[in-house]
């Protein structure tokens, strides 16, 4: 988005995006998947790094992945929260953190590289690279508690990473994935569309049809007047 980053523009998409993150992370904590939870709040960082770019996806993907994290710590009934939580709390901390933060720096900065050629293109591949990156970051931090996985979840003899692919990400991927390519495209096309309306609302009138032509009684008043 052209301009500064903390026009006063860009800083109401900034609080209402954050509310939208908080509150679809909140709520998706009541629909669990496996060990996991479907994570809505993927949709405002996609775009907030569109509309906002890098910085703005950076910071909603760093805001959603807090409130992870202190859905980690304060929802200990969830049993894969509570064994990674008390067995590896610094690889936890980072994973909640880092992997949405990466996802949205990095698909602020694609989509400005593709945006130069097929803005529609750049809205797509944002769309998808957020839950991407945000899943392969989990795989990542999930194999480095790997120890802590093992030693004190039932897998079903399922190896570390199979029961990660399976039982933690494969279900709750796809439909993030599918989620981010309807839904965030389509509000960033609305978005656009009020957008262009307000700015057309907003043009001058044209100098030319400002200086109207003399109405009829306009001028039967200056020919009496000039009498």
């Amino acid at each position: 988005m052209k301009g500064k980053f903390f026009s006063a523009k860009n800083m109401a998409y900034l609080a209402v995006l954050l509310a939208l993150v908080i509150v679809l992370q909140v709520f998706a904590s009541v629909i669990p998947v496996g060990g996991a939870q479907l994570n809505f709040s993927l949709i405002p960082i996609v775009l907030g790094a569109v509309l906002l770019g890098p910085a703005g996806g950076a910071f909603l993907g760093c805001a959603c992945g807090i409130v992870v994290l202190i859905q980690v710590i304060t929802l200990p009934s969830n049993p894969f929260y509570a064994v990674i939580w008390t067995y590896a709390p610094v690889i936890t901390t980072l994973t909640c953190i880092v992997k949405t933060t990466v996802a949205g720096l990095c698909a602020g900065l694609l989509y400005r590289v593709i945006a130069k050629r097929n803005r529609i293109a750049a809205v797509f591949t944002a769309s998808a690279l957020v839950p991407v990156l945000n899943t392969a970051l989990f795989i990542v931090g999930c194999l480095c508690m790997s120890g802590a996985i093992s030693g004190h979840m039932e897998m079903n003899g399922m190896n570390i990473f199979v029961f990660i692919l399976v039982g933690l990400v494969t279900f709750n991927f796809f439909i993030e994935l599918a989620l981010n390519l309807v839904i965030a495209p389509a509000i960033h096309r609305v978005v656009v569309l009020v957008e262009k309306g307000v700015a057309a609302g907003r043009e001058p009138v044209p100098e030319e049809s400002a200086q109207r032509e003399p109405l009829p009684q306009d001028k039967e008043e200056e020919h009496d007047h000039l009498h």
